[in-house]
């Protein structure tokens, strides 16, 4: 794909520095480095700052809340990696609780509520991933997705999966070890296949229950164990929809951290425009010519919602209709 890695939440060239991550002594070395900066969490939410929230809220390492925070899923700061040379940690702070916090809208899927630590300067707010991902840096990106996937990682991975005892922090937070048994782990991800699946000039579109009226995007599923990209491509789109598939490629990754996942985006070229729906994965399947969805991109269409902006369905319609695919 011409412009694969611009996905958002793409590859920004990040040092992520691995060989530090197992050193103590480097570790020591770039956690007292004078340019050391920390991203603070919030319950999955990251400090940002800026007039339009387009910008990350790092501190510096030698902060208060950083050194003597209230506490989260990790009791020290995980190491993200080298920004231009300088040095980047993640902590989780979740064990603050604001005054008079209302929780109707946090964890929500599109939480509009911002959260401002007395600590921090004014402007530097907790807010949403989803909501401002797309204002972004892809360098603000990448380091706000590594931070919430591994640090959501460590909320629910704090037992042995082998013996079910207590595992510790290890390897600048990118590991956590056991010491009952010698189990070693390490954050997860999940592989899922999103498919543009094209009939002609028409594309597949799908919606889950309970999606916002209007709501449809490319079919997605989660790749099993022991199956190619390829054959989880052609396995999805028959269960969901009934459509066999026939040549598949791939297009483009991007990492999506709600909660941990690694979308593939493939290709497909659908061999029927027959559709049959399985009512359990998807509640309407239909096919969308190019027409229909520049009308839905433009706000026209009279049924169809534009895909969501910085998920990658968004970004393979938009190259589809722009026909920078490869």
């Amino acid at each position: 794909m011409k412009h694969a890695e611009l996905v958002t939440f793409g590859s920004s060239g990040l040092d992520r520095a691995a060989h530090i991550r197992g050193n103590a002594d480097h570790l020591a070395q770039v956690r007292a480095h004078p340019q050391a900066t920390c991203l603070l969490l919030w319950r999955g939410k990251p400090l940002v700052q800026g007039e339009a929230l387009d910008r990350l809220g790092l501190i510096p390492i030698t902060h208060g809340l950083v050194q003597n925070g209230p506490g989260g899923s990790i009791e020290e700061p995980v190491f993200l990696g080298l920004s231009d040379g300088d040095p980047v940690f993640a902590l989780d702070i979740s064990g603050w609780s604001p005054e008079g916090l209302d929780m109707s809208q946090v964890g929500a899927f599109f939480d509009p509520s911002e959260q401002q630590h007395p600590d921090l300067p004014t402007g530097h707010v907790f807010a949403e991933l989803r909501r401002i991902m797309t204002r972004l840096s892809a360098r603000d990106a990448e380091l706000a997705a590594a931070a919430k996937a591994v640090i959501g990682w460590h909320e629910t991975h704090r037992f042995c999966a082998r013996c079910g005892a207590p595992s510790e922090v290890s390897q600048a937070g990118w590991q956590r070890s056991c010491a009952e048994c010698g189990g070693q782990h390490f954050p997860r991800t999940d592989p899922v296949v999103i498919m543009l699946i094209t009939h002609g000039d028409s594309v597949l579109m799908g919606r889950s229950p309970g999606w916002p009226e209007g709501m449809y995007s490319l079919l997605a599923g989660f790749v099993e164990p022991g199956e190619t990209l390829e054959a989880a491509v052609r396995r999805e789109v028959m269960e969901e929809a009934g459509v066999p598939v026939g040549p598949v490629s791939y297009l483009s990754s991007q990492p999506w951290p709600f909660p941990a996942s690694l979308m593939f985006g493939c290709a497909g070229e659908a061999l029927s425009r027959e559709i049959t729906i399985d009512p359990v994965e998807i509640e309407d399947a239909m096919w969308v010519s190019k027409p229909e969805m520049m009308q839905a991109f433009a706000g026209e269409h009279p049924v169809l919602l534009p895909a969501r902006k910085g998920a990658i369905a968004h970004f393979l319609l938009q190259n589809w209709l722009a026909d920078t695919l490869d």
